[in-house]
């Protein structure tokens, strides 16, 4: 059988690895992989659609596989998650002590249509009972000026979002301008330890733990997208491409179990798995629809308030038809 040539772009992960590196193979598919910085994987994904798979920041995903007639699915296949609890910072003169305090403050983000403030403003409204209405949010790069929004957005009515193109979210914490900063990335205002810049939430690790334990949402930053094109022509090869995925990952858990041999430079690291299994059950990464559920739904919604995505879509709609369930046995 001739394999199927796939270009794939992603960041370097570990749960990826084995499959970037062939160690895993997908049934009938040759695979040319491309290890680009992040930002420019996702620009020109969005843009140009310049390789067949690809990594995708979930809420610019969600704003283009959405809309009417779009060329893009997802795989169930996460590259990236992380919880956003953590992405609040103050200036502490703002007198900021907690979430209610932010309304009638001057918020910033590096875009709204970026994945980490999406959960996190949906955590606003929907957890702290904070509107985003009663919020001023202001736009910039985080460190470096000119950052712009990628994808269209229909911003909620009432919604009050100013754009600086000239100025950084770092600098105007530190000089009072803004009173908040909402970033997937620390403010090296921050890092240096300056005196009037802190974490709104110190305690976002246990928060973090609450939350999940509460609503089983696990945010997922980045999807694998792929193009429709080539599915169409090919149907077989979103699940060989999911199955090739997992595996991957799962040797990338086992190595991480492993208590017989020190293959990362971290202390008690089998242990700390053993505590996350306690949170997370035994597979403390899951890809797929059905166990990831809340996840997604929770994002799709917030997407679609929040005026990224073009419709309310439901988990099905936004993967290929039939992906679960497994065949694992």
């Amino acid at each position: 059988m001739k394999k199927i040539p796939l270009t794939i772009a992603i960041s370097e992960y570990d749960h990826f690895r084995d499959f970037r590196e062939g160690d895993v193979q997908a049934p009938g598919i040759e695979p040319l992989w491309l290890t680009l910085d992040i930002h420019e994987i996702f620009s020109r994904f969005a843009a140009g659609r310049e390789w067949h798979v690809s990594e995708m920041s979930f809420a610019k995903f969600s704003a283009q596989a959405t809309a009417p007639g779009s060329d893009i699915i997802g795989l169930p296949v996460f590259a990236s998650r992380v919880f956003r609890i953590s992405s609040f910072y103050v200036n502490k003169r703002a007198g900021i002590k907690s979430a209610a305090d932010l309304k009638g403050k001057r918020v910033g983000l590096p875009e709204w249509a970026q994945t980490a403030a999406v959960y996190s403003r949906g955590w606003l409204e929907h957890e702290a009972g904070v509107p985003l209405t009663s919020i001023e949010w202001v736009q910039a790069g985080t460190e470096n000026a000119g950052r712009t929004e990628k994808v269209d957005l229909d911003l909620p009515k009432g919604l009050k979002l100013t754009r600086k193109p000239d100025k950084t979210l770092n600098e105007m914490l530190v000089s009072g301008e803004i009173d908040a900063v909402m970033t997937a990335s620390t403010p090296s205002a921050m890092q240096r330890g300056h005196p009037d810049v802190a974490r709104l939430f110190p305690d976002y690790r246990e928060r973090e733990a609450a939350y999940f334990a509460k609503t089983r949402i696990y945010p997922i930053m980045h999807v694998i997208a792929m193009r429709k094109d080539i599915l169409a022509e090919y149907p077989w090869l979103a699940r060989n491409l999911c199955l090739a995925f997992e595996e991957s990952k799962d040797r990338s858990l086992e190595r991480l179990r492993e208590s017989g041999v020190s293959r990362y430079p971290v202390p008690w690291l089998p242990h700390y798995i053993e505590q996350l299994e306690e949170q997370f059950g035994r597979d403390i990464y899951p890809f797929g629809i059905e166990a990831n559920r809340p996840t997604l739904a929770a994002f799709l919604q917030y997407s679609f308030e929040q005026g990224i995505a073009k419709r309310l879509a439901k988990p099905e709609d936004i993967f290929p038809e039939g992906i679960e369930p497994s065949v694992k046995v």
